[in-house]
């Protein structure tokens, strides 16, 4: 069933909120452990180095430069001006493109591995599903990650319920939004064409409470709400951290969820 106009329109402006907070973006959000990529390479059963890699929904190139380090020949693709600015400052080596998983500019049969970080989300799978088959050699890869933050960290439950309740969220269904991810992507290939394995990687970083408090309004959720209608709440998120880390650092703790998928 095809979302409803108001849900289509609340997608549409969550997605272009990151433009006008990429710098915010690059400084904040949380990188990618090295296992991840172990882990890709593991479940494609092919390295990265050498590989033409192209990352999808790129943003400002947290995962981008990380598949260029491991020796991947990467092209980045991203549909927002605000990031793909931020990412041509950040990495001015490293080809970059508009466009989005639904419509990819690129070749038939032209990459060996098609990645989303934190971003497969964004797109509609009837159509980016075909693109990923269209755009695959065979024997390609397409992985799907998202950094998905660790709830069994009692301090980190703590903070995503409150952050829930500000925002009106039903946190059980985020929860099982995550879960489903990997059933709507197996329906959206009724061909069979792609076999596909899943992955958890677990780890963590620490950094200043400011930090962890721009990361968090760095997410759509926040951003489309305005710094004036949040402003309040992360005052109040502020004196949460430091009550429960007085030397202003946290450790925050992440589980990578990965699907990764084979064109057969």
């Amino acid at each position: 069933m095809p979302p409803s106009p108001a849900a289509a329109s609340q997608h549409a402006a969550r997605a272009h909120s990151f433009n006008s907070a990429a710098a915010q973006y690059a400084a904040n959000r949380p990188s990618y452990p090295p296992a991840l990529f172990d882990a890709v390479e593991a479940l494609a059963a092919r390295p990265l180095a050498g590989a033409r890699v192209v990352d999808v929904g790129a943003g400002t190139g947290i995962s981008t430069g990380l598949l260029h380090a491991r020796g991947a020949d990467v092209l980045a693709v991203e549909p927002g001006p605000g990031m793909a600015a931020e990412f041509r400052r950040v990495h001015p080596r490293i080809p970059i493109v508009r466009g989005s998983g639904d419509a990819l500019p690129l070749a038939g049969a032209s990459a060996d591995f098609l990645t989303y970080a934190q971003a497969w989300h964004w797109t509609d799978p009837s159509r980016s599903v075909p693109e990923a088959l269209r755009v695959l050699r065979p024997g390609g890869a397409l992985a799907l990650w998202w950094n998905m933050e660790a709830l069994d960290v009692p301090w980190i439950e703590a903070a995503a319920r409150r952050a829930a309740r500000f925002l009106g969220w039903d946190q059980e269904a985020e929860k099982s939004a995550a879960a489903a991810r990997a059933s709507q992507f197996s329906s959206a290939d009724p061909s069979g064409r792609l076999s596909f394995d899943r992955r958890q990687v677990r780890w963590s970083r620490r950094i200043p409470v400011d930090t962890r408090l721009a990361n968090t309004g760095s997410h759509s959720q926040f951003l489309v709400l305005g710094e004036e209608t949040t402003g309040a709440f992360f005052a109040e998120e502020r004196n949460h951290l430091l009550q429960a880390f007085p030397d202003g650092f946290v450790e925050e703790t992440y589980v990578v969820e990965l699907l990764v998928a084979i064109r057969s």
